[in-house]
């Protein structure tokens, strides 16, 4: 995994709970801590620093996850505003990441392993998003969809229709814009 995934996750978390928080986390897991953003770490050092943060927060992994994409949306926003400026809402900006986002992040990130995104458009107006990665992070895609209408204005529910880490061939959530 890309060192910016871990370097957003410092940041939720120092923000939310200070530096010391950041610290006694990494001293707890005994992961190395140190994180250049174009550097590739282990996934299971994130995954133990989600289950480690989920634990001291008193929240199951999914919900950490969540939290974790939801806060993180407003720093990409600073960090990457070109993939923001052209999109007019949450929905066009997800309808973007196949074709535009996730191959500048290939290209910012040498070695990169995006997730992929199927997108149906329901009889519902709902937007059914299928998402494929064996990193089965799901939860933290949702977060980001959160995030995504947050900064949009927008209020979102989103349904998990099919999920990896229950067995499924793979993730499927119904998204529902509620303004």
């Amino acid at each position: 995994m890309k060192g910016i995934v871990f370097n957003l996750l410092e940041e939720v978390v120092t923000s939310d709970h200070g530096d010391d928080a950041w610290i006694t986390l990494i001293e707890g897991t005994g992961v190395s801590g140190i994180y250049t953003s174009v550097g590739s770490y282990p996934d299971e050092e994130l995954y133990t620093l989600v289950q480690a943060s989920a634990e001291a927060l008193d929240l199951s992994v999914d919900e950490m996850l969540r939290v974790f994409g939801r806060k993180a949306m407003p720093l990409l926003a600073q960090r990457y505003p070109v993939f923001f400026e052209d999109q007019t809402s949450s929905r066009s900006l997800i309808l973007s990441l196949n074709d535009i986002i996730h191959p500048e992040v290939r290209k910012l990130y040498s070695g990169a392993g995006c997730p992929h995104f199927h997108f149906q458009q329901g009889s519902d107006g709902r937007l059914v998003v299928g998402y494929q990665s064996p990193r089965k992070l799901c939860q933290l895609a949702h977060g980001f969809v959160d995030g995504t209408a947050d900064h949009f204005g927008e209020a979102v529910r989103i349904e998990h229709e099919m999920c990896m880490n229950h067995g499924d061939p793979v993730c499927r959530m119904g998204i529902e814009w509620l303004s």
